[in-house]
């Protein structure tokens, strides 16, 4: 076996591998490149000001596109999806999309990643049609740390009130903070200490050299053993299994059995080698890796006429060439090199 390939559990038979073996599982689909936050490390408000020029409605995958790119993918063995954006939750009737996507067969899971503020009035609709879970971004439970990081004067409330309108729909939830040093490393333990016991997962992320303007130094990374040496030092913790294959977080339980945490260190420990996704842009680019500089046109396809079997087979090209491990092969000076995709654009 390829050195590069771990353990791979039993897959789906209809499932594909790229060039080292990896199974295509999971597919992304940024449903809007626009967002009504600035974060300082996915879209800046110096770079993403007033002016910036969003992608118009015409360029943007239609849902009968996107459907249509999900059940060719169902059937190359891809079993979850993620709807991210960009904030999702600004494209309209997204409630429409997942109905749809829930209908197709071997797709057995439907998630969400959102900042939440629209929730207290969407979470119902969107569970009734089919989404299963929601990753909430939460960067601080300060609501000072929290407006300076968020651009837009936002404090914590109004995040608060979505995690529990998902929580009282019947969504699972979990609270993504990404962590960079100086920003919000002194909110580790606050927010710990606010989540735990309340049935939610919180992941850390490590602060990633995604896109190009977030002013990204490795100096300014908080590393997966720090967090969990400052959260075990308080309230002790003990490593959990991973639920699945290619699980992008380490997990850790709370040895008073009072919840879990888990920790995204694409950084400090990279999981390239069990990476399953692939990631569908708002405007139908096709990218096989989060820190790719450039992607494939499959819109333009889709709109040229391209027949059902034309599809799967270019879709299945392209995951059978991927070659990415941008995460094992990264140094300071690749990534500072290295022109790559906004965050915001594809997703996380």
């Amino acid at each position: 076996m390829n050195e590069y390939v771990k353990e791979v559990n039993p897959m789906s038979e209809k499932a594909i591998k790229d060039h080292f073996g990896r199974t295509l599982k999971d597919l992304r689909i940024s449903v809007i490149d626009k967002c009504n936050f600035r974060c300082s490390y996915c879209m800046p408000k110096e770079i993403f000001g007033d002016d910036y020029p969003f992608l118009p409605e015409s360029e943007l995958l239609s849902f009968e596109e996107i459907t249509r790119l999900a059940k060719s993918f169902a059937e190359l063995g891809v079993e979850k999806i993620r709807i991210t954006g960009g904030e999702p939750l600004l494209r309209k009737n997204l409630d429409q999309l997942i109905m749809e996507l829930n209908k197709i067969p071997g797709i057995h899971d439907i998630a969400l990643t959102t900042n939440g503020i629209f929730l207290p009035r969407k979470a119902k609709k969107l569970k009734e049609a089919g989404l299963k879970r929601v990753n909430i971004s939460l960067d601080a439970i300060d609501d000072e740390v929290f407006k300076a990081i968020n651009g837009k004067g936002v404090v914590t409330l109004p995040v608060l009130k979505g995690i529990e309108a998902a929580q009282k729909a019947g969504l699972k939830v979990k609270i993504n903070m990404v962590v960079k040093k100086g920003m919000n490393d002194n909110q580790i333990l606050p927010m710990a200490r606010y989540f735990k016991g309340k049935d939610i997962i919180l992941r850390y992320i490590e602060f990633m050299d995604v896109g190009n303007h977030n002013g990204w130094d490795m100096d300014n990374v908080i590393s997966k053993k720090q967090i969990i040496d400052q959260i075990n030092e308080e309230m002790p913790l003990e490593p959990a299994d991973e639920n699945y294959y290619g699980e992008v977080a380490s997990r850790y339980r709370y040895i008073d059995g009072d919840g879990e945490i888990g920790v995204i260190s694409s950084v400090t420990e990279s999981f390239c080698g069990t990476c399953t996704r692939i990631r569908l842009s708002a405007d139908g680019k096709l990218y096989t890796c989060l820190f790719a500089s450039s992607g494939y046109d499959i819109r333009r396809e889709l709109r040229e006429g391209l027949t059902e079997e034309q599809l799967k087979e270019n879709l299945a090209s392209l995951w059978h060439q991927r070659k990415d491990r941008y995460s094992d092969e990264r140094t300071e000076q690749i990534s500072k090199n290295k022109k790559k995709i906004e965050m915001s654009y594809i997703g996380g």
